[in-house]
């Protein structure tokens, strides 16, 4: 059986880190976020925002550092969306609620005066964010462990450090030169990955005779992956290994064939097809993780 590489940076540094910011003094986090200047998001960003989340009236967003609550109460009427907004200032909660009412929206969004870092995000399907760089880098671990995989989070202007995005853009707006001293707006997707590092017992049945049973070792960096394979003729040519939230897909070569694998991960267990040139139809597969192994 492989055995499984050993530098899984991701998700275990993340949870023991934000179990460390959760016994961190309680007053900390919010005396700093207290201090912090109010900048409101232009509208052009806002939409731009929402459009790079996808955001759809399934999705419950949860704006974090909300401000006037205009992330939320646009998502609302513009997707149908519902939502949250936090915020560490009384008085602009007060503002986004009674906005919420007058826009008639009140009814599937509301907002709260709260330390970000105390918020239950663990509802949300989208993530939105405007906050300085060391509160992404501060936040980061609370994301990565109470975040479902497959949520998409959303920043302006600023990215968290060593996480590659899964997609980002540029716009020009002339309205952020005052506040920001450039008229340049960035934004960053990241979507929660599944952790999936580890063994793996991969089993192809495209019927008859020809059952497979593979054995493959991931190595994860958030959503990246490398992956190696084997079966009972040997070592097996896997690549193109991606990740995205709760979906996989690799590539492998079984003899002669070449194999396309999509599936979805559910905990320690995968379920998907796979297509090769030739098939008549994808072919089911599946995969177990393996318990780790005792050191």
């Amino acid at each position: 059986m492989l055995r499984a590489l050993t530098s899984i940076k991701l998700i275990f540094a993340g949870v023991l880190a934000a179990k460390c910011l959760l016994i961190a003094p309680a007053a900390s986090h919010a005396q700093e976020l207290s201090k912090l200047p109010y900048v409101p998001t232009p509208q052009i960003v806002v939409d731009e925002m929402l459009k790079l989340a996808n955001v759809t009236a399934k999705d419950y967003i949860i704006d974090l550092g909300s401000g006037d609550g205009r992330m939320i109460i646009d998502a609302a009427q513009k997707f149908g969306a519902s939502g949250l907004g936090v915020d560490i200032d009384a008085k602009l909660v007060e503002v986004a609620n009674n906005k919420a009412k007058a826009e008639g929206v009140a009814d599937r969004v509301k907002f709260i005066t709260q330390d970000m870092f105390k918020a239950d995000i663990s509802r949300a399907s989208v993530i939105t964010l405007y906050v300085m760089p060391d509160f992404m880098e501060k936040l980061r671990p609370k994301l990565l462990a109470e975040l479902k995989p497959g949520t998409r989070i959303v920043s302006h202007d600023y990215y968290m450090n060593q996480w590659q995005p899964d997609g980002q853009f540029s716009l020009t707006v002339p309205e952020k030169v005052h506040a920001n001293g450039t008229d340049k707006a960035y934004l960053y997707l990241w979507i929660v990955p599944s952790v999936v590092a580890g063994n793996w017992r991969v089993e192809l049945d495209p019927g008859g005779a020809n059952r497979q049973l593979i054995a493959m070792a991931l190595d994860q960096e958030y959503q990246m992956l490398n992956a190696s394979a084997e079966n009972i003729a040997g070592t097996l040519k896997i690549g193109n290994a991606r990740l995205r939230g709760d979906e996989i897909s690799f590539d492998v070569a079984i003899g002669s064939s070449p194999y396309r694998f999509t599936g979805k991960v559910s905990d320690d267990k995968i379920t998907g097809s796979a297509v090769t040139p030739g098939s008549k139809q994808p072919i089911p597969w599946r995969a177990t993780k393996l318990p780790a192994q005792a050191k």
